[in-house]
């Protein structure tokens, strides 16, 4: 089969999608990425994201060198714990977390819209804002055309839905493909590190990621995010050199308003909030936190209280249904577009990455004449099918109103045994250990390191960007902006 490279077109600048566009750039592969943000700066792209070895693994792949090594310096300071607390802030777990300096196989703790801002560098000539897909058209030539909003179109040879949860790739392509409710909603909130809010918390909650688990199913997961950066922008004192300096020529950091916050994020069951809630915003949904939990710690109701209203917005908790396997052909999904999950084991972007490095890989095969594109995305669809979807069902498991702790008599029974069993987890060595190296495993444990390579291109020769051309870029580019 004669090499050939193909021109993708990636609709939507998530993570997912932009990683992939690294790698077929990188690739020297025709990569267009088209995102419905005006610019760069716009949206709420969420608050923490745990990067997984396996995400990490993916990055690694598809990122140009000096960028992933921006990745790792701009993430936020690792979480030392993991605590399990009642709602009086009482330990009922804690677990210290191993110190991990390897680059590569670590656990990351990363801001969504530094990450974005990290895998925007470089694609400045490859992402176009402003564009709002509308629908496509495949051609009995191969080739398959996007339609946007403001009447502009593409043409390439493969189509990559990577616009979320509310795909409009997906809605066209898979109309059979349904997301159903959890019947659970959550609410999340974030306010700044300071005197103040340091001092609600104990210090291994301020150093870990902690969950309270209390009565009637209420659920709250509170993040501790510090960078390496303090809130005008410039680079903190201690900081290691090598981090310093990318983080001073990295461009992204002139679009990104992230700065040291506590994050939580509060959920329970729908039935236990008010019928309006979805379209509630600000102060008023940190109000009603608040009020649904007048027997909690003060210090908790206090961060709620704290909370900046901006900040604040509520989530209906939706999951995919899990398809049968479809006919590939010039159009395909990744990440949430695909196979939508729950929070409720972390795992969803870096499933996102997981399908990124191995499409781009199929898709390199393409361009060096080993496969042809729908062959090439059949190939892709048969590994992703499999592993996207039991990655739903498993996180479907971990957060659904359809569990226990929901249940008005037999939630109480279920959370008092719980709490028992963690605390006598918490005292007696050898079983705090086994829970530690399980907890551990399945974060990027027991996967086809295949995955996570990508083939070398053997019809051309791939450059790839230096660290002072990054710097050049890091200098002149100024017009998209500003922190």
């Amino acid at each position: 089969m004669p090499s050939t490279s193909p021109r993708v077109l990636v609709i939507g600048a998530g993570t997912g999608g932009l990683a992939l566009a690294h790698g077929l750039v990188r690739a020297g592969i025709d990569v267009q990425v088209f995102e419905r943000d005006a610019l760069r700066t716009e949206g709420l792209h969420g608050y923490r994201v745990g990067i997984d070895p396996d995400g990490s693994r993916a990055l690694h792949a598809l990122l140009p060198p000096d960028l992933y090594d921006t990745f790792v310096a701009t993430q936020a300071r690792a979480p030392r714990w993991f605590n399990m607390l009642t709602e009086q802030l009482h330990e009922v777990l804690a677990i210290e977390l191993p110190v991990e300096t390897d680059p590569v196989e670590s656990e990351k703790s990363v801001s969504r819209m530094t990450l974005r801002q990290v895998l925007m560098t470089g694609l400045e000539d490859v992402i176009k804002f402003g564009k709002e897909f509308t629908g496509f058209e495949q051609h009995a030539d191969g080739t398959v055309t996007a339609h946007f909003a403001d009447g502009s179109s593409a043409i390439g040879d493969l189509l990559v839905g990577a616009d979320g949860v509310g795909s409009r790739v997906r809605k066209q392509y898979l109309p059979q493909a349904r997301q159903e409710d959890t019947g659970i909603i959550a609410i999340a909130g974030k306010l700044p590190i300071s005197e103040e809010s340091t001092s609600l918390v104990p210090p291994r909650v301020f150093q870990g990621i902690s969950m309270i688990q209390a009565p009637k199913g209420y659920f709250c997961i509170l993040h501790v995010m510090e960078f390496k950066w303090d809130r005008s922008g410039k680079i903190k004192n201690g900081i290691g050199g090598t981090d310093a300096e990318l983080i001073e020529i990295w461009p992204g950091l002139q679009f990104d308003n992230t700065r040291d916050y506590i994050n939580w994020g509060f959920s329970a069951s729908a039935d236990k909030f008010p019928a309006d809630v979805m379209q509630r915003r600000g102060a008023d949904l940190a109000r009603l936190v608040e009020e649904m939990t007048p027997d909690w710690h003060p210090n908790l109701r206090r961060l709620f209280e704290l909370t900046d209203p901006s900040t604040c917005f509520p989530v209906n908790i939706k999951t995919s249904v899990p398809l049968d396997p479809w006919s590939a052909s010039n159009v395909t999904l990744i990440g949430d577009a695909i196979h939508t999950m729950t929070p409720g084991r972390g795992v969803g972007a870096n499933t996102a990455l997981r399908d990124a490095v191995l499409l781009c890989a199929r898709i390199i095969d393409v361009a060096d004449g080993r496969l042809a594109v729908v062959e090439a995305v059949g190939r892709y669809e048969a590994k992703m099918i499999k592993y996207g979807f039991d990655a739903v069902l498993k996180s479907r498991e971990q957060m659904t109103d359809e569990g226990p702790m929901h249940k008005p008599i037999v939630g109480r029974l279920v959370l008092g045994l719980m709490r028992t069993a963690m605390r006598v987890t918490n005292h007696v060595r050898p079983l705090k250990d086994r829970m530690s190296r399980s907890m551990l495993a399945y974060r990027g444990a027991g996967r086809d390191d295949a995955d996570f390579v990508l083939p070398t291109r053997t019809s051309r020769s791939v450059t790839q960007p230096s660290k002072a051309k990054v710097e050049h870029d890091a200098r002149g580019l100024t017009s998209q902006g500003s922190r």
